[in-house]
């Protein structure tokens, strides 16, 4: 694996731990930590883009199916709205 995918992964793997607050750092950080290692380099490409979304529209997202600003064409958030702690 190169340094590159290495660098992409720790980033992201911060980025979904600290969110701002304590539920989405939980969520979102048992996701990652499920999926980072299984993930090519594209879908931790839209992976990041996911997380680059607001925590309310990934929460409402998940929660309660609310699409805003087309989360639902990425495919990491497709994979997300499945996952379950």
């Amino acid at each position: 694996m190169t340094d590159k995918l290495e660098i992409l992964k720790k980033r992201l793997i911060y980025r979904a731990s600290y969110r701002g607050t304590k539920e989405m750092d939980i969520l979102l950080s048992a996701f990652v930590n499920k999926y980072i290692d299984s993930f090519d380099e594209a879908l931790l490409s839209e992976l990041e883009t996911f997380l680059n979304f607001e925590d309310e529209i990934i929460l409402n997202y998940y929660n309660y199916n609310i699409i805003k600003k087309k989360i639902d064409e990425n495919k990491a958030a497709r994979i997300f709205k499945k996952f379950k702690i």
